[in-house]
């Protein structure tokens, strides 16, 4: 039996390499599909919870992954040895930025050269970590074929990149349609062949180069409007304008025009990060990218105004910043869910520090928050929280929090989401 028979009857053993927030909910769209599932991941104490049948994803109910640990139709391990046994392997590790902005890819060589370690003929590898274009191609694809397997033939090499929204509750792994690119006609088919089992649309592509360029535009896209909004939010401060109005009733156009909004800065996974890797290659071409570069210069600063408009705040009651209680509302990258990578929060609270600012926080789905320098413990939000700060200052906009309390307890507010749309107070400012 060959592989794309194996695959088409459920018969290939498929894996996952890394069990974050792309990895396992993947591990479970393929094993609900009919497919014996292995994850591997370095991390023990993740191996650990999932042999358990805890999850660790908000996304990934800990029950269904509890009842297919229990059915055997998946197996985390740390063990990369198990490789061998495998048909199919994905790549689902980070991929971050150096402190210099330019791609991290250690996670996708460490992994890849525990494929090559283990490597046999026929063997499907996909990465969907997101990279820059020509990664898959110039730094994996030479990798494996040192083994003497010939690509498309022993083994079959592909990329598809992950689009996962943590806490979307719409949109989730197997309805989000999937992209895929693979080095070879016959890679591409083995690829779409897997995704076709367990996700409702496969895109195909013509090669991995396109499939990498397409979530790096997908990101930059978002990146770029939201600087785009980000100055003219600013600029809309110097004219005396409420930029909030002007967006809501632009947004009443039904052609041309697609709102995006303000806010202290960029977080999460992919946004503040894709857009750099493609500049950064881009560079290699003699291409400089100013509008990406413009971008990421505008939405890096809004942190640092998001403190300046906090003491601007202060100083109309006359009061400095230094020495001053400020409680950061929200410490998530965005509404509703526990990630903190990348979260312009962490930003704003630094900045505020470093003004000499006591700070604290809330948010209920991060009890506590390490970032360079101060280890935080959520506070509780009470009456009494808030009448003792001076300020506070909302920065992520959970669902769960009534903001119209916060402004009636508290004696001062900066909304930086506009949580307090349509409200009008002296003790409340806004981006």
């Amino acid at each position: 039996m060959d592989l794309l028979e194996k695959i088409n009857t459920r018969q290939a053993r498929v894996g996952v390499l890394g069990l974050g927030y792309v990895g396992l909910p993947l591990c479970l769209e393929l094993a609900k599909a009919g497919f014996k599932v292995t994850g591997i991941d370095v991390n023990a104490e993740r191996v650990g919870r999932l042999r358990d049948g805890d999850s660790y994803i908000k996304d990934v109910p800990s029950a269904e992954l509890a009842a297919h640990v229990k059915s055997g139709a998946f197996v985390a391990t740390t063990d990369f040895s198990v490789l061998k046994e495998l048909d199919t392997v994905n790549i689902c590790v980070p991929t971050p930025l150096r402190k210099t902005k330019d791609p991290d890819v250690s996670y996708i060589v460490e992994s890849v050269d525990r494929i090559r370690e283990n490597l046999h003929s026929p063997l499907l590898v996909i990465l969907e970590s997101t990279t820059y274009p020509g990664t898959t191609d110039e730094l994996i694809l030479p990798r494996l074929s040192e083994t003497g397997l010939k690509v498309g033939k022993d083994f079959f090499l592909a990329f598809s990149p992950e689009r996962v929204d943590p806490g979307n509750p719409r949109f989730q792994t197997h309805n989000i349609p999937k992209v895929v690119g693979g080095v070879t006609p016959q890679c591409a088919e083995m690829a779409a062949a897997l995704y076709r089992s367990s996700i409702e649309t496969v895109v195909p592509v013509s090669s991995t180069r396109v499939a990498e360029m397409v979530k790096l535009l997908e990101n930059t896209f978002r990146s770029v409007n939201i600087g785009l909004v980000n100055e003219l939010a600013l600029m809309c401060k110097k004219m005396g304008i409420n930029v909030w109005e002007v967006i809501d009733a632009a947004a009443t156009k039904p052609f041309g025009f697609m709102p995006f909004y303000p806010g202290p800065g960029l977080g999460g996974h992919c946004i503040p990060i894709d857009p750099h890797y493609l500049s950064w290659k881009a560079r290699a071409f003699s291409f400089e990218a100013r509008f990406i570069e413009l971008a990421g210069a505008v939405n890096s600063a809004m942190p640092e105004h998001v403190a300046v408009l906090t003491t601007e705040a202060l100083n109309s009651q006359s009061r400095a910043v230094r020495g001053s209680k400020i409680l950061v509302l929200g410490v998530a990258y965005k509404n509703d869910i526990d990630d903190v990578r990348e979260s312009p929060a962490l930003d704003v609270i630094s900045n505020l520090q470093k003004l000499g600012a006591q700070v604290s926080y809330h948010d209920e789905f991060v009890p506590t928050l390490e970032h360079e320098g101060f280890h935080l413990k959520s506070t509780p939000l009470t009456e009494a929280v808030l009448a003792s700060s001076q300020c506070v200052v909302i920065t992520t906009s959970h669902k769960t929090v009534d903001y119209k309390w916060v402004l009636e307890k508290a004696p001062l507010v900066v909304d930086t989401r506009n949580c307090l749309k349509g409200i009008t107070s002296p003790k409340l400012f806004r981006i």
